[in-house]
């Protein structure tokens, strides 16, 4: 059983929204991959009370916490007070610590205010963590069966101590069998939907699965005991895979890193030596800005209207909008000499007022040397959404045809 872990974020800020807790995620990611058993994220703001009765409930329950924030000059920074108090333990003077508070202000010219003598009392027994970019020293000390740590919740400070000084002690301290994590990415599928189809498959009890719903992509998140036999682990995320189908593009955490739906596209394309060309109307240069950077994306074009690409392009049909866009396609095509073409259009209302929150159906066509394949979706939403909605599902085109996937 691996130990279990909590994370005790301390401030006023961060309980009432002011400040993103990015600290916590940040540990969190540190400690499943050394092995630890996350449990538990607590945020209290600057309330005394309130900090020494976390401290105590958190000494009965957990084997490992770490506590950012409240190490500051001021009034408000309370943790080492609460720790004093809840465990007993008198603060005292420490003679290095306060040395060091002093070289950080004397290294850039600064007379140190009186108030950052308090940064220097430390509680009595503790293991004293030295900040050398900051003012704030933290500590470390065992109580009843947790071991805590203590550190500055400036995130620079915070991750510089946790490399320094925490991530050794745990090594020494704790018996740690690293999870394994896999994450499965999909584009074009819901979280009800994928838990739907994940349903039909036993999954052990000792493994953790989790989704996570990003911009562009839902992963499902499968989290391995780190004794989990390799051939049992492999068989079990192709499974999944398999059952979840064609909205897979990438798994992460077999021996290789895939990055993000854009990234594997890119490796796709520049494997295959093929060469694009883009024309956006509904996604309004949203497409092309993902692209940037990218070698094989020989033209991206935008226009407000597609009767001015129509114009542009000598093409009279308007009526249909699939064989409208397989005529822009192969125009394109010629013009640019791309061996793919990449086009999205759709009604002519939308040119006229895109940003009303009427649902629009949007024409998405890949024209591969002189093979066309379509997908046809609707989309509703304001206009940021039917923008970052035609370009994802532009990009899922291009992909399953990389990938030799259906077309859907």
């Amino acid at each position: 059983m691996n130990p279990t872990f909590e994370i005790f974020s301390q401030g006023e800020e961060i309980v009432t929204g002011q400040v993103v807790d990015t600290n916590a995620a940040w540990l969190s990611e540190q400690a499943v991959a050394m092995g630890f058993n996350v449990t538990r994220h607590t945020a209290v703001g600057d309330k005394l009370e309130d900090l020494i009765q976390v401290l105590l409930d958190i000494s009965n329950r957990a084997d490992c916490c770490i506590c950012t924030g409240g190490l500051g000059p001021t009034s408000d920074d309370l943790t080492a007070e609460a720790v004093a108090k809840a465990f007993d333990l008198p603060l005292v003077f420490d003679g290095i610590a306060f040395a060091q508070i002093q070289q950080f202000f004397n290294s850039r010219n600064r007379p140190m205010p009186e108030c950052n003598r308090k940064q220097a009392m430390l509680p009595q027994s503790s293991i004293r963590l030295a900040n050398h970019i900051g003012t704030a020293p933290g500590f470390a000390l065992q109580n009843g069966r947790c071991w805590f740590a203590f550190i500055p919740g400036v995130p620079s400070e915070m991750r510089h101590l946790f490399l320094e000084h925490i991530q050794p002690m745990w090594v020494d301290r704790f018996v740690l069998r690293p999870s394994k994590l896999i994450t499965i990415k999909t584009v074009g599928i819901g979280e009800s939907d994928l838990q739907e189809r994940i349903n039909t498959i036993e999954i052990p009890p000792q493994v953790q699965i989790g989704f996570r719903a990003e911009l562009g992509e839902v992963q499902t998140k499968l989290l391995f005991p780190g004794d989990y036999p390799q051939s049992q682990l492999e068989n079990l995320t192709y499974s999944i895979a398999a059952t979840i189908g064609d909205t897979v593009f990438a798994i992460e955490g077999l021996g290789h890193h895939s990055g993000d739906l854009v990234s594997v596209v890119d490796q796709l394309m520049t494997a295959g030596g093929h060469t694009l060309a883009v024309v956006e109307i509904v996604s309004q240069g949203l497409l092309a800005a993902k692209l940037i950077g990218v070698s094989w994306l020989l033209s991206a074009v935008y226009e407000q209207s597609v009767e001015r690409l129509t114009q542009r392009l000598a093409i009279n049909n308007l009526d249909d909008l699939i064989t409208t866009s397989k005529a822009i396609a192969k125009a394109v095509q010629k013009n640019t000499g791309a061996d793919m073409v990449l086009i999205q259009l759709t009604s002519r209302d939308y040119y006229i007022n895109p940003n009303n929150d009427k649902a629009v159906t949007v024409t998405s066509t890949l024209l591969v040397n002189s093979e066309c394949n379509q997908t046809v979706r609707t989309i509703a939403g304001d206009i940021k959404r039917k923008q970052h909605q035609a370009a994802l599902l532009s990009l899922d085109l291009l992909r399953r045809c990389l990938q030799g996937k259906e077309i859907v």
